[in-house]
């Protein structure tokens, strides 16, 4: 692989490395959206609150934040590709744990879930501006795509599973495990290349200023934790809410699947676009728009319109994910840097982002409903369209001082 070429030479060695990029990109979202549809039967199997249930999407968020300031340090010390295989390890263990059947083990296993996934998340955007410097774009777009599709099958498989299984929900949290063993397999083979960073470059390849000290950091970390929050939030509660404006079980879980998979063009195209542009604010006003008529026709209830409404906010979700990855190597001059401003953005953003599932659930447990929770979606959509157009600047964060 010619990592200075403009095109990519798919070579045996590039076309394993790419499909484990893209396998790995596929675990990050599906142990988290199969939740959503799922919800009422883990409930009823559990005996937990809606509070509870907001927190099985609120817990690796939270993982997330605590975890993503030290992916980076310990990919430079132990090597990024080693870690990449480690934390797909310990995402199959999550699986399997949280998939036994007592609460106790359903917590913990989903604690080993966002712990394991936050290394991907952080790791993976930085790496591929290490290995394709020049198709950073592309390499985004596929990497997002495969996140998405991958996201989508599991939001809408983890219904029909859960009631047509003996296992019933046991069986839905599960399954995924097969992703992630095979995700680790597939990127066995990159161990060969793995080695730590340079001291030396690990001390000269930093930003100038802490990252807590940059207002466009702020920014990123905000433009981050809001579209995290929309997309974890809707994932979690809008089958629920779906049911209560009368649509079937099995409908409204494949309405996420519908949102997720309408994604897929923007989260490909969006990246190499946003790689092309000098200025992403257009791409900001572009999400923001798209969210705010999504939202809109649900709050109003034209439930005959809900695969529109989805098929937008899928439209929006896209661009809004696609932006925020290709911030963290646009506002970034190297991988190292890169790294930092992911693990920075992903901890302090997924803060904000954790608030939205458990915010949602108690909300609708004091109010009785869900037209509140639901006008809530645009607050956090304007919100999202300020940090954004601030985010879009075109600056280096590691040029600052």
């Amino acid at each position: 692989m010619n990592e200075t070429s403009k095109k990519i030479q798919w070579t045996g060695a590039t076309i394993i490395l790419v499909l484990g990029i893209a396998l790995i990109a596929s675990t990050l979202r599906t142990p988290l959206t199969v939740v959503g549809p799922i919800i009422a039967f883990i409930k009823d199997g559990l005996q937990i609150s809606n509070v509870l249930a907001g927190f099985l999407t609120t817990i690796p968020l939270l993982a997330f934040a605590v975890v993503s300031p030290f992916a980076p340090k310990l990919s430079k010390r132990f090597g990024i590709e080693l870690t990449l295989f480690l934390s797909m390890l310990l995402l199959a263990l999550g699986i399997i744990m949280r998939s036994l059947g007592t609460t106790s083990l359903l917590v913990i296993g989903t604690i080993l879930i966002g712990v394991a996934i936050s290394f991907g998340n952080v790791l993976m955007p930085s790496f591929l501006k290490l290995k394709f410097p020049m198709q950073v774009g592309m390499m985004m777009g596929i990497y997002s795509v495969a996140m998405n599709v991958s996201g989508g099958l599991g939001a809408g498989i983890s219904h029909p599973i859960a009631a047509g299984t003996s296992l019933g929900w046991q069986a839905a949290l599960g399954f995924s495990v097969g992703l992630a063993i095979l995700a680790a397999l597939v990127w066995s083979p990159q161990l060969k290349h793995n080695k730590p960073a340079p001291k030396s470059t690990q001390t000269t390849l930093k930003p100038t200023i802490p990252l807590w000290k940059s207002p466009i950091a702020w920014a990123v970390a905000a433009t981050m934790g809001l579209q995290s929050m929309i997309f974890y939030t809707s994932s979690a509660w809008l089958p629920e809410i779906f049911i209560s404006q009368g649509l079937t079980a099995n409908k409204a879980g494949w309405m996420v699947s519908i949102m997720q998979l309408a994604q897929l063009p923007l989260t490909f195209a969006i990246p190499i676009i946003a790689d092309k542009l000098t200025s992403q604010k257009p791409l900001a006003i572009l999400a923001s728009v798209l969210f705010t008529i999504g939202f809109l026709g649900i709050a109003l209830e034209f439930t005959s319109l809900t695969v529109l409404w989805m098929i937008f906010l899928g439209c929006a979700g896209g661009t809004a994910f696609g932006l925020t990855m290709m911030l963290f190597t646009l506002r970034t001059k190297t991988a190292f840097a890169a790294a930092d401003l992911s693990g920075f953005a992903q901890s302090t953003g997924y803060l904000l982002a954790a608030i939205g599932p458990v915010a949602f659930g108690y909300l609708h447990d004091v109010t009785g409903g869900w037209t509140i929770p639901v006008w809530t979606f645009l607050l956090a959509t304007l919100a999202l369209f300020i940090t954004s157009y601030i985010a879009s600047k075109d600056v280096f964060i590691d040029e600052q001082v």
